[in-house]
């Protein structure tokens, strides 16, 4: 079993094209993330008219760009046009802004609009605090644990399961089940083999973010990088499981959209007591849930190790069974 370690992590070390998808890939969709959901200097442009004159002089001195809104124009053709991406009026039913639709630039309009309103009448300043604040707003921030789980989950499983289609296309994995080494041995080989460079990958994923991008964790660093590691090891077990079904790489991927995306809604992208029909209970069969629930607990909560060992625990449980499933899976290559 210590030569098909070694082996498997010559093989992948000597693959560049493969130690780049495992290592770096997972970095460059991080940092394109960071630039699309970071912190935004976007400077809106809101049409006003009949405003009250303290509130537009406060606006003016925002960072917005004011226009002052012609009411001979229809407001739905002007938001379309582009003309500005918020009309902000008053009339006698009250206060209104009128956007194309929900979206970033819309909320940095409402922002700027109720900062305004609240200069002029701090009374209606309303006291909003949270049990676990972030520390940044963006998106990225507080969707962080969501992204570290999905995109080293699923880097891992693709190169895990390829690889192991590779294995069995070129008759590797038949020489050496005629070999005198067992499928569990088989089995636990590929895994730390695999397993060693997710878990490389993990520890890089968590430095680069936190150094590089300036993703700062709640909780202890060292429980996020623990956390990742389970989760890649789960990962590679997941992988190797679904390309014993496959004979082609080709046929990994088309698992992808049935193993592998449905997970990505249950790892806390969407609140799972929002899902209708008591859909939200599929979580507890998935491995990323686990996963990144773990993670949102250190990096957001600030939990200790205590916190999250029920979380690890089930991903224990799952490579467990998952590599029970991958031994008995093999028996359609040998028996013994």
């Amino acid at each position: 079993m210590k030569y098909l370690i070694i082996r498997v992590i010559k093989q992948i070390k000597n693959d560049k094209r493969t130690l780049a998808l495992i290592l770096f890939a997972p970095l460059l969709v991080l940092t394109l993330l960071n630039f699309l959901l970071g912190d935004s200097n976007y400077t809106p442009k809101i049409a006003v008219y009949n405003v009250p004159a303290p509130i537009y002089n406060v606006l003016k001195s925002e960072n917005a760009e004011i226009i002052d809104y012609d009411t001979n124009n229809d407001m739905t053709q002007y938001l379309k046009d582009s003309n500005a991406d918020a009309v902000f009026y008053t009339d006698n039913t009250g206060v209104h802004i009128k956007m194309l639709e929900s979206s970033s630039k819309s909320q940095i309009v409402m922002n700027r609009v109720q900062d305004a309103i609240k200069s002029i009448n701090p009374s209606s300043n309303m006291d909003i605090s949270y049990v676990y604040q972030t520390t940044g707003t963006s998106t990225f921030d507080t969707l962080s644990y969501v992204f570290l789980g999905i995109l080293s989950f699923f880097f891992v499983f693709v190169v895990a399961g390829m690889s192991l289609v590779r294995e069995r296309s070129s008759q590797t994995l038949e020489r050496f089940l005629m070999s005198p080494i067992k499928r569990w041995q088989g089995v636990l080989g590929y895994t730390i083999g695999y397993g060693f460079f997710a878990v490389i990958q993990a520890i890089l994923i968590v430095l680069y973010c936190n150094f590089v991008l300036g993703l700062h964790f709640g909780g202890s660093i060292l429980l996020i990088v623990l956390t990742m590691m389970f989760m890649a090891v789960a990962a590679v077990a997941f992988g190797a499981l679904v390309s014993i079904f496959a004979n082609s790489e080709f046929q990994v991927v088309q698992f992808i959209p049935v193993v592998l995306i449905p997970q990505i809604f249950f790892s806390g992208l969407i609140p799972l007591d929002t899902m209708p029909y008591h859909l939200g209970n599929i979580a507890y069969i998935t491995p990323i849930y686990y996963a990144c629930t773990a993670l949102k607990k250190v990096t957001i909560e600030n939990s200790s190790f205590y916190g999250i060992l029920p979380y690890l625990s089930a991903l224990t449980a799952y490579i467990i069974i998952l590599s029970v499933l991958n031994i008995l899976a093999l028996k359609k290559y040998r028996r013994i």
